[in-house]
């Protein structure tokens, strides 16, 4: 199933995709909905960010060769968490805003999973039940920020670095899924999510016996290595295997 939230004249709405086709639902994907009846096209429709979260609860260092490049680092003992809170959430063909006082924005290429139902202090062996689905994420960041303030929130927090989308994918395998980042048409990055050392069942679990997790929002689950810089004009697609490709264009200050 893909989920997706969509603007159409004006009016958000919220529907599935099948068949090529969106077909409009009333409801809550995260309780109880029923289709409307009406059908729109995607190239008749904006994609929005297919939720709104409370929070996006973030892994650092969750691949050894991303480890390798972010400083030589030892592998962490336990998940290293932190938060992107939601205004930096934008979606698919949004544009990524580098901030004035920024000297290197990098792009982070991250499969994310969007929280179904209410998770606190959940085994690993249950979470699947817990998880609506998953999605592209693109973890912006402020590289030097993150670096010269020795923690992260406000290196990863600017408004846009949050970019998700374009439509949460429910019956895949998360731990299974080829991931890469192209910029301006190039590979950048190119992994898969077999290689997490720590997999979406097991973070999502770590995550829950500290930071209950609500309908809406998401864990994503850490970069590949390849991360780089990004500047004005650049084109940065997240590409994920049975997901799809999360596009957003890049700008400084709003002016291309």
């Amino acid at each position: 199933m893909k989920y997706l939230r969509f603007s159409y004249q004006g009016s958000e709405k919220a529907g599935i995709l099948e068949d090529g086709v969106i077909k409009e639902v009333e409801g809550s994907f995260f309780d109880v909905y029923e289709f409307t009846g009406k059908i729109y096209h995607t190239d008749e429709v904006k994609l929005l960010a297919p939720c709104s979260p409370s929070k996006v609860v973030a892994v650092g260092l969750n691949y050894v060769e991303h480890i390798k490049e972010f400083d030589g680092r030892d592998i962490p003992k336990n998940p290293v968490l932190f938060i992107k809170l939601p205004h930096t959430v934008i979606g698919s063909e949004d544009t990524i805003i580098i901030p004035q006082e920024a000297t290197r924005v990098d792009y982070e290429a991250e499969l994310a999973v969007v929280i179904k139902k209410t998770c606190k202090n959940i085994e690993p062996d249950q979470i699947d039940e817990y998880l609506l689905g998953a999605t592209c994420l693109n973890d912006v960041t402020e590289r030097d920020i993150q670096r010269s303030d020795g923690q992260w929130t406000r290196g990863k927090n600017f408004e846009t670095f949050c970019p998700i989308g374009p439509y949460i994918v429910s019956g895949i395998d998360y731990n299974k899924l080829d991931i890469k980042l192209v910029l301006n048409g190039e590979v950048k990055q190119d992994s898969n999510t077999s290689d997490l050392l720590w997999n979406v069942q097991q973070l999502v679990s770590f995550i829950s016996k500290t930071i209950p997790l609500y309908p809406g929002d998401i864990v994503t689950t850490g970069t590949p290595s390849g991360v780089s810089a990004m500047k004005a004009g650049d084109i940065v697609e997240v590409v994920i295997e049975n997901i799809g490709t999360l596009r957003n264009t890049v700008s400084s200050d709003g002016l291309l």
